[in-house]
C-alpha cells in the first residue's frame, strides 16, 4: 500500500561551495513547499516518464549489484506502470532540493531496512545519493537527507553529519532571513563544474579556503548560538565576498540589487545554492523596509529574528 507521507524542501542556509572545500554546511527542511508520492485520481495508467526513467537506472543498478540496500524494484516498477507521480510544490533548478524530496520518498516507499540500518546517518546519506546520483550524475546525498529526516543538519569540517537543533528566535525584532525568487530555473552541474575548474588556480583556492571558509562558518556559528549582531556582519561579508568572487553564479539582474543592500545596509544578499538563477537567499533587519522591488520577487520568510 502507497505511503503517502510528505517530504519537505531544503535549504542549504550556509556552506554553498565552500563546503566542497572542507567548510562547515547548515541545511534546513523547508515545509512551505513539499512533495509526496500518489497515484491520479482519474486512474489513467500512463507512466510518468521522469519515474520510468529512475525504475531503469535503478534497475540497472541492481543486476550489477551496486546499491548499497535493498530495493523492492518489482513493486516500485508496477507503480510507475500504474501511473504512480510525484506531485510536488517545490521548484525545480531553484536549489530548493526538489530531486532530493523525490528520492527521499521513493526511498522510503520501497527500500527495505533494518532498524539499525535507519538509524545510521551516514548509511541513509550513502543510500540515498546512489538514488539521487541518477539525477545529476554524482550525489553528495545530503539533500535527500535533510527531506527523508525532515530535521536540520549541520556538516561540519570533517563532512561528517550532526543533527543540529535550530535556535528559537523570537521573531519581534520584523527581520529574518528570507528567500528571493529570481524567477528563473538554472542546472547545478555545470556551475559546480565552473567552480572546481576556478579552484584549480591557487589564487583562488586561497581566497575559498583563508577567506571564504572562515566568513561561512561563522555565519553558522552566529546563528545557532544566537548572535544576530555577528550574523549580520559574516553575512554582509560572505555577500560581499561572493560579489566580487562569484559574480558569474549571480543572475545579471540582480546584481545592482545585490550591490545596493551592501551600500545601504537594509538587507544583504548571498546564493542559495549553485547560484545562476533559482532562489538568493537574504537577511534583513526589516522586512517592512526591503525596497520596492522586492514586492514582485515573491520574499518567501525563512527565519524570522
Amino acid at each position: 500500500m502507497l505511503d503517502s507521507v510528505s517530504f519537505p524542501a531544503k535549504i542549504l542556509l550556509f556552506g554553498e561551495y565552500s563546503v566542497i572545500r572542507q567548510s562547515k554546511g547548515l541545511a534546513i527542511p523547508y515545509e512551505l513547499f513539499e512533495g509526496r508520492l500518489l497515484f491520479p485520481k482519474d486512474k489513467k495508467r500512463i507512466p510518468d516518464n521522469e519515474l520510468q526513467a529512475l525504475a531503469t537506472y535503478l534497475s540497472r543498478k541492481i543486476k550489477k549489484e551496486e546499491l548499497s540496500f535493498e530495493f523492492d524494484i518489482r513493486s516500485f516498477n508496477f507503480d510507475v506502470s500504474g501511473g504512480l507521480r510525484f506531485e510536488s510544490s517545490i521548484p525545480q533548478g531553484y536549489g530548493a532540493g526538489s530531486s532530493g524530496a523525490l528520492c527521499a520518498a521513493i526511498f522510503n516507499q520501497y527500500a527495505k531496512l533494518n532498524l539499525e540500518q535507519k538509524n545510521d546517518i551516514l548509511y541513509l546519506k550513502k543510500c540515498l545519493s546512489e538514488i539521487e546520483s541518477h539525477f545529476h550524475g554524482s550525489s553528495s546525498g545530503v539533500d535527500p537527507l535533510i527531506s527523508y529526516l525532515k530535521k536540520p543538519l549541520l556538516i561540519d569540517a570533517n563532512q561528517a553529519l550532526e543533527n543540529v537543533v535550530m535556535p528559537e528566535l523570537a521573531g519581534s525584532s520584523g527581520g529574518g532571513i528570507f528567500l528571493l525568487n529570481t524567477g528563473r530555473s538554472r542546472r547545478t552541474e555545470p556551475l559546480v563544474n565552473l567552480f572546481l575548474e576556478k579552484c584549480s588556480s591557487k589564487d583562488f583556492s586561497y581566497l575559498c579556503d583563508r577567506v571564504l571558509t572562515p566568513i561561512s562558518d561563522d555565519c553558522i556559528d552566529a546563528l545557532l548560538e544566537q548572535d544576530i549582531p555577528r550574523l549580520l556582519k559574516s553575512f554582509k561579508d560572505l555577500s560581499r565576498f561572493q560579489m566580487e568572487n562569484f559574480e558569474s553564479m549571480i543572475p545579471p539582474l540582480f546584481r545592482d540589487i545585490w550591490m545596493r543592500g551592501l551600500e545601504e545596509d537594509s538587507f544583504y544578499l548571498k546564493l542559495c545554492g549553485a547560484g545562476g538563477g533559482g532562489f538568493l537567499l537574504g537577511v534583513t533587519t526589516s522586512f517592512k523596509n526591503l525596497p520596492e522591488e522586492f514586492s514582485d520577487l515573491n520574499i518567501r520568510p525563512v527565519l524570522e529574528f
